[in-house]
């Protein structure tokens, strides 16, 4: 009975980030990070895909102002990005004015990891983590 749910639960579809201007975020992850716009649906709200075909959801948020976050703030707390190589990834964020959160630091679980902010100051992972 335990084993019937695995083939249930898959994995996980897609994160969602709340955003004040869902159209400038949605390019900026577009741009920065490769996605591309797979679904608009008139709200607006805005599904990207990544180049390995998991999405992303960009909707606006609501009135609720924001709160200062750490990556140990109580709640979901950042998305994390896996690249094939960190430092050349790094590189290329770089060459973009990204803001860093900090140095590369061992990933828990293996590889390693940077935290770094996207446009509107939600905290992103960039990982490289080798099975």
């Amino acid at each position: 009975m335990e084993d019937q749910w695995k083939a249930i639960f898959t994995g996980v579809d897609h994160p969602a980030v709340a955003a004040d201007d869902v159209e400038l975020l949605a390019n900026w992850y577009c741009e920065m990070l490769g996605y591309e716009r797979y679904f608009k649906d008139p709200k607006p709200v805005w599904m990207l895909k990544a180049p390995d075909g998991t999405l992303l959801e960009i909707m606006p948020k609501d009135h609720t102002l924001r709160q200062e976050r750490t990556t140990w703030t109580p709640g979901w707390s950042h998305v994390a990005f896996r690249v094939t190589d960190l430092e050349a990834a790094i590189a290329y964020l770089d060459t973009k004015n990204i803001k860093w959160a900090g140095e590369i630091i061992p990933a828990i679980g293996g590889g390693k990891v940077r935290n770094c902010f996207d446009l509107e100051g939600n905290m992103i992972q960039v990982l490289e983590r080798h099975f």
